[in-house]
């Protein structure tokens, strides 16, 4: 994961590492905020698009990329694909946070509307593989992506001693997968749980089940943590994940504020998950020292207005 991290470094922020005292009053525990925020196009997506695409060779990259992605890997991709003077192919549901689309445009990425399914998105991706040439990149369920999102952990461990826990949201299982690889390399004892919408929870019936039990009709404002594991992720969330936290949408809601009004920083309600969590399980966490993986700051204004107004 090193050479992961050397690999993309010119590519990325090396993003801060913030603390609270107020949030650290609240939690009863030391947090250490990793804030994926600050991060380019405002994600750690940014991590893996780059590691996926600095692997492919000149002729590949020459052909193009191509993904389907509700929003941050897309603006990944086609940031980093502008950075190497590529083209990239984005397929997105019709759905997808406007947002999201319009970075994605301005970043020189090809959107391709699909029906909101994922079957949709497939068969969509598969047409314009074949009319483009272009290769597809998997939003999570990719070794290479894997790596390079674990680079954040691997930067919070830099920076961090001691940690007892990391925190990360899960979704398609990307950052978690690549957090647990990192933390169980470079800090063995240090333990990884994951927060997770209770409205999309396959990841945590799968941990219960102990095989994938793919997402169901997802139900919550984390648009990004809307999707299944994959089975690339899985298995590494099954083996190095202690436990997966349950959060309600007024838990999200209720850290997306304090994160606003006491660090005041923009994140994303996909990334207030893990503190959502920490929050939950204060009891389990009082007096520990813990890292917190802030995801991304990509903020949906008109999703948002009903709550905050």
């Amino acid at each position: 994961m090193q050479n992961t991290h050397h690999r993309i470094q010119p590519y990325i922020h090396r993003t801060p590492v913030l603390t609270c005292q107020t949030l650290d009053q609240m939690a009863g525990a030391s947090l250490f905020f990793k804030c994926e925020n600050f991060q380019k196009m405002g994600a750690f997506k940014m991590r893996g698009a780059a590691n996926a695409i600095l692997q492919l060779s000149d002729e590949a990259q020459q052909r193009g990329v191509a993904t389907h992605s509700s929003g941050n890997f897309a603006q990944a991709i086609a940031l980093t694909a502008q950075m190497l003077g590529i083209p990239a192919f984005i397929v997105m549901p019709s759905n997808s946070p406007e947002v999201k689309k319009a970075a994605v445009r301005g970043y020189g990425g090809e959107i391709i509307e699909c029906e909101p399914t994922l079957a949709a998105r497939e068969a969509t991706l598969a047409q314009v593989v074949e009319r483009t040439g272009a290769t597809f990149i998997h939003p999570f369920n990719d070794d290479n992506v894997i790596m390079g999102q674990g680079t954040a952990a691997l930067e919070l461990l830099q920076e961090v001693e001691n940690l007892d826990m990391v925190i990360s949201p899960v979704g398609g299982g990307g950052l978690l997968a690549g957090t647990a690889l990192a933390v169980s390399h470079f800090s063995p004892k240090t333990k990884v749980w994951a927060g997770e919408p209770a409205g999309a929870d396959d990841a945590w019936q799968s941990k219960q089940a102990g095989h994938i039990i793919p997402q169901t009709n997802p139900q919550t404002i984390a648009d990004g943590l809307r999707t299944s594991l994959g089975d690339k992720t899985w298995p590494i969330i099954r083996d190095h994940v202690e436990r997966i936290v349950l959060v309600e949408e007024t838990e999200i809601f209720d850290a997306l504020r304090l994160l606003m009004e006491r660090m005041k920083i923009v994140v994303e309600p996909s990334g207030a998950v893990a503190l959502a969590a920490v929050l939950k399980e204060k009891i389990a966490l009082k007096g520990k020292r813990v890292g917190i993986i802030l995801s991304g700051g990509n903020v949906d204004l008109k999703a948002l207005a009903g709550f905050f107004g």
